[in-house]
């Protein structure tokens, strides 16, 4: 019997996707629950996997082809056995090769009257320039190979190269969010530092006791999202959106944290982190990092957030502007912690210091509580003690 493999439901307001990677090809053995392809929206990237065993029959849409909820992307042959491999047909270089006067080296990225062309005149596929869909050699590229040879060769042996290659959905769904976050919100950041002294000690007295009782290492990320819950608090108006002509305030703290992948930022969001304590904070963000790296996070991981918070530190960068994360008002930019001399008690002292950034909507934070804002962000990792008693 012969079983469809269909694009499965991509979550709420998502519709389409692009083809990624197929893991099998036409003829492969499958088992249930073996990978077959991969699929990109917007936000995450799907697994689509084997409902039963059997033989991969037909494939549908290669990669990068744009597909549909519901649309079958190839047939599995239910019960059936991969046939051994037939032998090798000859090449297509053999086959050239044992023709006179016929250069070999003619890809399969040749047009038939281009690769007769080239077959009669001589010419190899890597002397003359493609310029067809994806690079196809075409007739008129032949033939402007022989009217231009010394052009052509230029060309060839030139290192001022491009290469075109096309956007992934998630990297369009994020130049557009940060477009329409640009066009919509009126963003304006504040700047702070922050000496980290306190905390890098409190950090080094206690993580080795931490990571033993709760099996997770205490790091810097869960001070500051701590932290922002205790200024949000104080400054409802950070953790609120516009919604039209009104205001929605929110009663809780969903904290988005970006996590750098290879196929660009994603935010997801640690919920009610006003009710999670730090190592259930830290426990989170961890498994959110190796569920971005493997490409295994859902819609509803990424969904949601009243305020977020950004970590450029970890790549080097020692200042810059974050960009709000629409519907929400305000994000904290931490950036990478350096040993400045800076003055204490009237005397200057070397001490490990970060830049602290809030970029925010003004439409509906004023100044005053942005800068108030981020003074407590300060206030609480200086003093961390104050985030124990809730200062």
């Amino acid at each position: 019997m012969t079983v469809e493999i269909k694009v499965p439901p991509l979550g709420e307001s998502v519709t389409e996707a692009t083809v990624g990677k197929w893991s099998k090809k036409v003829g492969d053995s499958v088992k249930v629950d073996d990978l077959l392809v991969e699929l990109e929206t917007d936000k995450v990237t799907l697994e689509v996997t084997a409902s039963t065993s059997g033989v991969l029959e037909a494939i549908s849409f290669d990669t990068g082809s744009s597909v549909t909820v519901g649309t079958v992307l190839g047939k599995l042959k239910e019960g059936a056995v991969a046939s051994a491999s037939p032998a090798p047909a000859p090449t297509a270089v053999s086959a050239v090769a044992a023709a006179p006067n016929v250069t070999v080296g003619i890809s399969d990225n040749v047009m038939p009257s281009a690769r007769k062309m080239m077959a009669e005149n001589g010419l190899a596929a890597s002397n003359v320039p493609g310029t067809g869909k994806d690079g196809r050699i075409l007739k008129g590229d032949v033939i402007n190979a022989l009217e231009n040879p010394a052009s052509n060769s230029s060309a060839q042996s030139s290192t001022r190269s491009e290469e075109r290659v096309k956007m992934t959905r998630l990297r369009k769904r994020i130049a557009e969010r940060l477009k329409e976050s640009q066009n919509t919100a009126a963003i304006l950041t504040t700047f702070n530092e922050v000496d980290m002294s306190n905390i890098m000690a409190m950090r080094n007295l206690y993580k080795d006791s931490f990571e033993k009782k709760h099996g997770v290492k205490l790091g810097f990320m869960s001070f500051f999202v701590k932290a922002a819950v205790a200024a949000l608090k104080e400054i409802p108006a950070v953790n609120a959106e516009i919604d039209g002509d009104e205001i929605v305030y929110k009663n809780y703290c969903d904290i988005g944290v970006a996590v750098g992948t290879e196929q660009g930022l994603v935010v997801p969001i640690v919920r009610d982190a006003d009710k999670k304590s730090f190592a259930d904070i830290e426990k989170e963000i961890v498994a959110y990092g190796k569920k971005a790296r493997e490409g295994k996070l859902t819609m509803s991981d990424l969904s949601g957030g009243t305020f977020s918070v950004s970590n450029g530190g970890v790549y080097g960068s020692l200042l810059s502007t974050p960009i709000i994360n629409p519907p929400q008002s305000g994000i904290l930019g931490m950036h990478k912690t350096m040993e400045r001399p800076v003055a204490v008690n009237g005397k200057v002292e070397i001490r490990p210091m970060m830049y602290l950034a809030l970029s925010y909507d003004h439409r509906i934070v004023d100044g005053k509580e942005a800068v108030t804002f981020l003074v407590r962000i300060k206030e609480c990792i200086e003093n961390p003690e104050r985030l124990l008693f809730d200062l």
